[in-house]
């Protein structure tokens, strides 16, 4: 971290240990705006706003937000004693405002989806406190886009939501509307401390246990690039997003019943067999995300908790694809009964990530979603929300994510898949990265219209 981000005389209020979480993200800072001190290391979301929006009161609402969450006003710090937080005292949200009057509803739906993406395709610095920074574009006086980008050491995308949640709520309070306080938020240092508590106990060693055992082995899948690494070009991500039609997502859904499995794990059955097509090996090693909120007291906390899970699936002697979901969601349950932070995973398998550290090889992460608390309509006071989720157009620049690619499908509650694949577009071609797109929807078409096909798979040993 440069220097500048030390802490003035008198501005620490305390020397925080990080979380093993942030231990993980940090581990990737090279002193530079790469990485998790980037300017485009972000997460952003965007809302309609319909209501009248008084300016005054939401600049006090994010005020508010910003004293109840201290991880917005944290800063993370290296000297020689190595990495530590400090939280610092509360200070105003920032907020911008903008003006777009005389625009019909369609020219209102562009100049809603060209915000979210002007805002996505910026910047935020780590280094400039708060965390998040609010854009207002107001079309009337009834009607107008929030957008809010969070930097991702602060944040992830559940702790967004509750933000957005949190300032309609205040926002509500403020204007004198009849409505619930929000619930109580424990700071995410509490985290931290319960999180280095928990390393030291018997079913934390029980978890390294599994996975001692579980991972002996095993590789990481990894995604072989369209250049190589030491072509020394700087890491730029795009975003290519696409969807998955109703029908098809309808047919995984009542596979996923029958099967009583989630929808995630019929989609990562059928992301596992093209693994294995694209590589060659049956045992596939997909990385994902938890939540990391194993704990009810933190599901109000705003911080970065999401954790990586190497979900280990071996597919040798599948005869059809309801094998293939069986047993991945044996995986998948295995794994989350022993969701603990993946720099202690990486300790008990150090040969895991190897494949990534080819040169002409990057990581490939997995996840679905439904989108959570989604603000759909949804009136909280006088002023109604609604995210905006249907954001279809690919884009050359948004926010960063760690060498390689990160898969993201949400289950829209209009019944299809809105997803997008975030990439380092120096070491893929958008053209790539669409070919395996178009190879994922035809497996996952022939997997779920005919799960008891027989598969061409090897048999087990």
């Amino acid at each position: 971290m440069s220097p500048d981000m030390k802490p003035q005389a008198g501005e620490s209020v305390g020397r925080i240990p990080l979380s093993y979480n942030q231990e993980f993200l940090y581990g990737f800072d090279r002193g530079d705006d790469e990485g998790p001190f980037g300017p485009r290391f972000h997460i952003v979301h965007g809302w309609w706003l319909r209501g009248k929006v008084h300016v005054d009161t939401l600049q006090q609402a994010l005020d508010d937000v910003v004293a109840r969450h201290e991880a917005l006003r944290t800063v993370v710090v290296r000297d020689a004693d190595g990495w530590y937080q400090q939280v610092r005292p509360p200070m105003p949200g920032r907020l911008e405002v903008r003006e777009a009057a005389g625009l019909d509803a369609d020219a209102r739906d562009r100049a809603a989806q060209q915000l979210v993406t002007e805002v996505e395709s910026g910047t935020i610095d780590a280094r400039e406190l708060p965390l998040f920074k609010a854009t207002l574009l107001r079309f009337d006086e009834e009607t107008a886009v929030l957008a809010l980008i969070v930097h991702h050491s602060a944040a992830d995308g559940w702790s967004v939501r509750r933000i957005i949640r949190d300032l309609a709520l205040r926002y509500a309070a403020r204007r004198g509307s009849a409505v619930p306080e929000p619930p109580p938020a424990l700071p995410y240092r509490d985290f931290v401390t319960w999180q280095r508590e928990f390393s030291g106990s018997e079913a934390a060693q029980r978890s390294r246990d599994f996975w001692r055992d579980k991972l002996a082995g095993a590789r990481v899948m990894s995604v072989p690039t369209d250049r190589p690494k030491s072509s020394g070009l700087p890491e730029t991500t795009a975003v290519y997003r696409f969807t998955i039609d109703a029908p098809l997502v309808s047919r995984a859904l009542e596979l996923a019943r029958s099967l009583r499995s989630t929808p995630f794990m019929v989609l990562l059955g059928a992301f596992a067999l093209l693994v294995r097509q694209t590589g060659g090996s049956t045992d596939v090693v997909v990385p994902t995300f938890s939540p990391g909120r194993e704990r009810e007291e933190f599901q109000h906390t705003v911080g970065p908790f999401l954790n990586l899970l190497p979900l280990r699936t071996e597919l040798a002697g599948c005869r059809d694809f309801r094998e293939v979901v069986a047993r991945v969601r044996a995986s998948c349950l295995e794994a989350y009964s022993h969701d603990i932070p993946f720099v202690q995973i990486l300790a008990e398998a150090p040969e895991l990530m190897r494949p990534v550290m080819e040169d002409d090889r990057a990581a490939c992460v997995f996840q679905v979603f439904p989108f959570p608390f989604v603000l759909d309509g949804e009136r909280i006071g006088d002023v109604e929300y609604t995210e905006i989720r249907r954001r279809l157009g690919s884009q050359p620049v948004c926010s960063d994510v760690p060498n390689g690619a990160l898969w993201t499908l949400n289950l829209d509650p209009a019944g299809d898949v809105v997803a997008g694949i975030q990439y380092n577009s120096n070491l893929y071609d958008e053209s790539s990265v669409a070919a395996m797109v178009d190879r994922f929807r035809q497996v996952l078409s022939e997997v779920v219209g005919a799960p008891d096909a027989p598969l061409d798979l090897p048999s087990a040993r």
